[in-house]
């Protein structure tokens, strides 16, 4: 075996394997996902939170309710974003894949499942006439 043999080889499966278009779609997925994210947690953050800040007391508004505890502070508002970010993030990825991606899946079904149309008589011609022509052969 010849030294550069290996690497060559290991090079061309590794092109294989990361263009193959699962690869590049899960790459693409992971991208938006990401993006999406953010948005989310801007909505949360600079929107959401704010909001809720203004409506229940404290002076820095989520971001300053804290619990002290032997001279500690344990800043509950900032988990208290994070929660609400995660709720918010799982149900639009719910709405996405349960709702739209199942109702999406249901009409491919539907339309597969549909039955096939009616023959012409052009076309039930032509299918008696392969037909004759294959009982010819035989």
């Amino acid at each position: 075996m010849k030294p550069l043999e290996k690497p060559l080889t290991l090079i061309d499966e590794f092109k294989k394997f990361a263009l193959k278009g699962n690869v590049i779609d899960l790459a693409v997925g992971v991208i938006i996902g990401a993006a999406f994210g953010k948005i989310i947690d801007s909505l949360v953050k600079h929107l959401i939170m704010p909001t809720l800040g203004v409506l229940l007391p404290g002076e820095q508004g989520y971001l300053g309710w804290k619990l002290a505890i032997a001279g500690k502070e344990i800043p509950y508002g900032l988990f208290l974003g994070e929660v609400v970010n995660f709720l918010i993030v799982s149900l639009a990825l719910f709405i996405f894949i349960v709702k739209f991606l199942g109702w999406v899946m249901k009409a491919k079904k539907e339309e597969a499942a549909a039955p096939a149309p009616v023959p012409t008589k052009e076309q039930e011609l032509l299918t008696e006439i392969r037909d004759l022509l294959k009982q010819g052969r035989a």
